[in-house]
């Protein structure tokens, strides 16, 4: 292993260990086994570094996502939401930590320019999978802002569900009350439109 990859190892052990804003560059150091002067000449800063370690865990469960979202094969697209939805909550359980750390750097975002254009594209890489889950036609019919509104939709919910489960995991919603709470929503618009 590289010195850089320790350095991505070690302040990705700390993120789940201590949280992004509780890490300092030596506890990153103890964990990596490396120098200060290494993250200096390899991230510029410590919060470079903790920046490269948390988009990368995100990208390693953006992969766990990816699964998910192939692996809804039900034609009703409530179903494949919801299958979605209840995955997600059980991923959340198993990686309390990282997400944790992630509202804390979405917290420090507003200072720290770099971060928030990381995390910011994270999201923008996100938006498509998303919307291709809903949108099964390979969407050649959809336009790129109508792509990016549904990718962005998906996305406040995961957001508000992540938050809700790391503030109260017993009251937060199951992916079938989210999947029962957008169908009644659905029904609500249509009934109406229709009236």
């Amino acid at each position: 292993m590289s010195h850089r990859e320790r350095l991505l190892a070690g302040a990705r052990n700390c993120l789940y260990e201590r949280g992004y804003t509780r890490t300092t560059a030596r506890d990153i150091v103890a964990a990596s086994g490396t120098n200060l002067a290494s993250i200096g000449y390899h991230f510029g800063s410590k919060e470079a570094l903790l920046t490269a370690a948390l988009v990368q865990a995100f990208e390693e469960w953006g992969v766990e996502v990816d699964r998910v979202l192939r692996d809804g094969t039900q034609p009703d697209l409530m179903d494949r939401l919801e299958s979605m939805w209840t995955d997600l909550v059980r991923s959340f359980g198993i990686h309390r930590p990282l997400w944790v750390a992630g509202i804390e750097a979405f917290a420090l975002a507003e200072h720290l320019p770099a971060l928030r254009e990381q995390l910011a594209e994270s999201y923008a890489r996100a938006r498509p999978a998303l919307a291709t889950f809903v949108i099964r036609d390979g969407g050649e019919n959809v336009d790129d802002e109508t792509r990016k509104a549904v990718g962005s939709f998906l996305l406040a919910l995961m957001t508000g569900l992540t938050v809700q489960r790391l503030l109260d995991p017993a009251a937060a919603p199951s992916g079938k009350e989210l999947a029962e709470a957008l169908r009644l929503i659905v029904g609500a618009v249509n009934d109406s439109a229709g009236a």
